[in-house]
């Protein structure tokens, strides 16, 4: 709510001041992000001692059609809120000096966009979670197709046409579930705990689940629903990249275990090889895609496609020690992966560019980015020390106990990896220097400082981040 009624000021504050519309974007998610650190302390010990459920509200809505606002948060939710409101502070602060031009607009939709990722991680009303899936989609359609980049029309478009296209076939099967759950007890409800208990065919829940299963895997993305991610990336605007890469995607991967692994767990546990396959395509796919790139958010665009299959190896391998490798690379990736495409938009307001071909000698210039930069691309590829090194690790471990050949195929992946980030690094930081450019700014630092001590943080100490997960990835194996 914080974050609704803070977009709806911040658009109308532009009208006076466009500096007092920053200001109460940034207090509204500063807001949040400060409630879900209480929360983490608060809940620390319930975590520890086993409890699932921290928080469970439930009023009715429409109740004549069995809809309510039922919101509940887990460890795994508030997780992954986390991660929400700390890439939506740092959003609106590398949009400080881009966004120029209808500021308020832009930062109602960038809120807004955050209210609907939020709420997506704490619905158990699937026509609620469904409501905040389409949120979450209108406004940062806006977001790339006013503020992007040459192209961001057909960007926009295509983003919006994919995922629309998914979150009708997610809705057919929320549907589906719904009238078959009524038919069996009498009672017609969207509510989510309800649901687990429904009955289904196996010829039935194959198709329900395929309507979950692609709207999620086109979120994710999973080769080959991926084609949208690059253009999106390419033509968005540096906020609108991160939050892609830093939430939209997970929301994906968060859709897959909330809802495909407990409402299907027998045709979840027949697909598992072919999803750990589709899992290791997309690893070495896109990483072969990413090295052949020159523009630069492209390239990082596919490495996305390619850590994004590690999630699916980690979720599909049914092993406790995985699941906690796909959440910590969610986690990883988010930050990681987020800061690089900061960092594309910092050069691009500089060089007015994102052709590495035309960079260079960088380093230079600019060695406090040169040097954060170097950072971040040793933890995409995977460093000790470095969280996604922890997260690739655990996954790969538990993806042995289900497939030897495709985790040594993933393992292969890792190698791939090291080509593309090096290559990267190469071209845009070494070399002969040819332009004599402004390092970073205190702001800009700042963000990168924020996100180097939580990658960082993450790969030192991971252990609170596995123990708030702990009880409900034991319960998904278990299911």
């Amino acid at each position: 709510m914080t974050l609704l009624i803070g977009g709806l000021l911040s658009w109308m504050a532009a009208r006076w001041n466009a500096v007092l519309s920053k200001w109460i974007a940034l207090l509204a998610v500063g807001a949040d992000l400060s409630l879900a650190g209480y929360w983490w302390f608060h809940f620390r010990d319930a975590a520890s001692s086993g409890s699932s459920w921290f928080i469970d509200f439930q009023t009715g809505w429409i109740p004549s059609f069995g809809i309510g606002f039922h919101v509940a948060m887990d460890g795994l939710g508030l997780v992954l809120l986390l991660l929400t409101f700390f890439l939506g502070i740092l959003a609106v602060l590398c949009s400080w000096q881009e966004i120029k031009e209808r500021t308020g607009f832009f930062y109602f939709n960038l809120l807004w966009t955050l209210a609907g990722i939020s709420g997506v991680f704490v619905a158990m009303d699937l026509f609620l979670f469904y409501f905040f899936w389409e949120v979450m989609l209108v406004p940062m359609f806006f977001l790339i197709s006013i503020w992007g980049d040459a192209r961001r029309r057909y960007a926009a478009y295509k983003f919006f046409i994919f995922t629309q296209a998914g979150g009708l076939l997610m809705l057919l099967a929320i549907l589906a579930l719904y009238f078959i759950h009524g038919r069996q007890t009498g009672t017609y409800t969207f509510d989510y705990f309800s649901l687990l208990h429904t009955s289904l065919a196996s010829s039935v829940s194959r198709w329900i689940l395929s309507g979950f299963l692609i709207a999620f895997a086109i979120k994710l993305p999973a080769v080959p629903f991926h084609s949208w991610l690059p253009d999106a990336h390419s033509e968005a605007p540096t906020a609108g990249s991160l939050l892609l890469a830093g939430l939209l995607l997970k929301t994906g991967a968060y859709g897959i275990i909330r809802f495909v692994l407990p409402l299907f767990p027998r045709e979840s546990a027949a697909i598992a090889w072919w999803a750990i396959l589709a899992g290791v395509i997309a690893i070495v796919y896109g990483a072969l895609l990413a090295f052949a790139q020159t523009d630069l958010k492209r390239l990082i665009a596919y490495t996305s496609v390619s850590h994004m299959g590690f999630v699916l190896l980690g979720i599909f391998s049914f092993s406790e020690i995985a699941m906690q490798g796909a959440v910590m690379q969610i986690l990883t990736h988010g930050i990681s992966t987020g800061a690089l495409f900061v960092m594309a938009g910092m050069l691009k307001e500089r060089l007015h560019t994102r052709d590495i071909e035309q960079m260079g000698g960088l380093w230079t210039s600019m060695p406090v980015m040169g040097g954060a930069a170097l950072l971040f691309t040793m933890a995409s590829l995977g460093l000790p020390m470095l969280g996604n090194f922890i997260a690739e690790f655990l996954i790969l471990l538990g993806t042995f106990s289900a497939s030897v050949p495709l985790a040594v195929i993933a393992s292969f992946g890792l190698v791939l990896s090291a080509l593309y980030s090096l290559r990267m690094v190469r071209k845009v930081f070494l070399g002969p220097a040819d332009l004599p450019l402004k390092d970073l700014s205190v702001r800009e630092l700042l963000i990168l400082a924020a996100m180097s001590i939580g990658i960082i943080a993450l790969g030192l100490y991971p252990q609170p981040v596995i123990d708030m997960v702990r009880t409900t990835v034991r319960q998904l194996v278990t299911r």
